[in-house]
């Protein structure tokens, strides 16, 4: 047996210093890579897939707006939608995203986490799928609030679900992997609209609106399976046996489900009065004004490089596909070296100085804006998975870690609400406001992030020579 007894199962701190513990000595490692490699083959393809179609369900209406607009099939001339109205109805969507976030993750805490998810999942992929009946700004910005309200607690609702199945260390690439989902979701977006687009017309449906019913219905199919097979909680799992079961809750210490099941008011309260976390909150906002830019404006900036209808949809390809590589490797880093805000930083510098160029090179110069909005999306996507980690790997219990993460993501809510007004039609071909103002914000993020890690390092300084659990930095 590789856990003895339960004597020697490592204690839980009770203290509330922080959630980290020193890797049980009589855990026996190629046992606890097993179990991991387990765990990774029965929960990563639903986190992949969820999180896959949840960005390809909230950033295909950024595809629908130019799709067909040569023969004026496109969403606003078919809905008859002003850009005005088009980026209200981006907005809402934003508003109802940062409502729901928090609520939404103490209701999976309380809730079996994977029938949340899979009811979520329903509901959104329903939504985006509606969206091919609207017919006007009204019905296309009530069904983008609804399409907000059930995918705001994928996001955080994953991001914490991750807590009880893998420590500190293994976070960042975990999340990297379904975060790489959006990168995914940016490229496949741009593929999947260039062949809907040749459906114009099929059955008296213009192109956006198969756009919608081809990305939507997949949503539901997978929105049952992930209620019906996603795994739960490590110690309801089937496929685990009761050693291994043992084993992971040794090795999650206070991270684990076990015994925790409700939700802890004092918990709460603690964690809202918490300041260093609003800094944490405050630097993920500053990248959500680019998630958000990118992600709904990639067609329209790459068109303004001399890119056209469908070509341009095959042109947003190309920096998402290397943003996934960036993210993905960046992520592994993070967690191999356990550092969060070099990596996040770094990720924020080199975002900031691609988009001041792009706001200041000569419009005529194609190819070196094209190369510097590839290496943009990299920087902003490549920064959220150490930025997620981090917030989860700092915080003392379950209950904490369930508010922090989803008021992490929901303080991205005013970021990504900016993001959606900052690319004006009035600014083509250039958008050298819209670069200007994402550069402003990241650099922000640069500072704040370089901070927390000073500010983490400071204290783990303090705890030399102590028993104290170090501060993920």
């Amino acid at each position: 047996m590789t856990v003895m007894d339960d004597e020697k199962l490592p204690k839980t701190i009770e203290d509330g210093t922080s959630s980290h513990l020193e890797r049980p000595q009589e855990i026996d490692p190629a046992i606890e890579k097993r179990i991991v490699r387990k765990i990774d083959l029965r929960l990563m393809p639903f986190t992949v897939w969820i999180y896959l179609l949840c960005y390809m369900d909230r950033s295909n209406i950024g595809n629908a707006k130019i799709l067909n607009a040569d023969a004026g099939h496109d969403l606003l001339d078919s809905t008859h939608m002003t850009t005005k109205e088009y980026t209200i109805a981006l907005m809402v969507f934003l508003v109802a995203y940062s409502i729901f976030e928090a609520p939404s993750n103490l209701a999976a805490k309380a809730l079996q986490p994977n029938y949340w998810l899979g009811f979520l999942v329903i509901g959104f992929g329903a939504f985006c799928t509606a969206i091919a009946g609207a017919n006007s700004f009204a019905s296309t910005s009530a069904l983008r609030f609804f399409l907000g309200a059930f995918e705001a607690g994928i996001f955080p609702g994953m991001v914490f679900f991750m807590s009880f199945w893998y420590k500190a260390e293994e976070r960042a690439t975990r999340i990297a992997l379904f975060l790489c989902s959006a990168t995914l979701a940016g490229a496949f977006g741009g593929a999947i609209a260039f062949g809907v687009g040749h459906m114009d017309g099929r059955l008296g449906l213009e192109g956006w609106r198969w756009l919608f019913i081809v990305e939507g219905v997949p949503s539901i199919v997978l929105g049952i399976l992930t209620f019906l097979f996603m795994p739960s909680y490590p110690e309801k799992a089937g496929w685990l046996t009761e050693e291994e079961k043992a084993i992971q809750v040794a090795r999650l210490g206070v991270n684990s489900s076990h015994g925790e099941a409700k939700l802890n008011w004092e918990d709460a309260k603690a964690t809202l009065k918490d300041v260093r976390l609003y800094v944490h909150y405050i630097t993920y906002m500053c990248i959500g004004v680019g998630v958000s830019s990118l992600s709904l404006f990639a067609p329209t900036i790459v068109s303004g490089l001399g890119y056209k209808n469908l070509q341009a949809q095959l042109f947003t390809i190309p920096p998402y596909a290397v943003a996934y590589v960036v993210t993905l490797v960046l992520a592994m880093i993070s967690d191999h070296k356990k550092t969060r805000g070099l990596v996040a930083g770094g990720c924020f510098l080199f975002g900031t100085i691609a988009f001041i160029i792009q706001a200041c090179l000569p419009g005529k110069l194609y190819a070196a804006r094209y190369a510097m909005l590839c290496i943009s999306t990299a920087g902003v996507f490549a920064g959220l998975p150490p930025l997620c980690a981090w917030i989860s790997d700092n915080v003392r219990t379950t209950t904490a870690g369930s508010l922090a993460t989803g008021l992490n993501i929901a303080f991205t809510g005013p970021g990504q609400i900016i993001g959606v007004w900052i690319y004006r039609a009035q600014d083509a071909p250039f958008y050298r406001l819209g670069h200007g103002i994402n550069a402003g914000f990241l650099a922000v993020g640069t500072v704040l992030s370089f901070s927390l890690w000073w500010h983490y390092t400071r204290l783990n300084k303090k705890l030399v020579g102590t028993n104290e659990p170090r501060w993920i930095a």
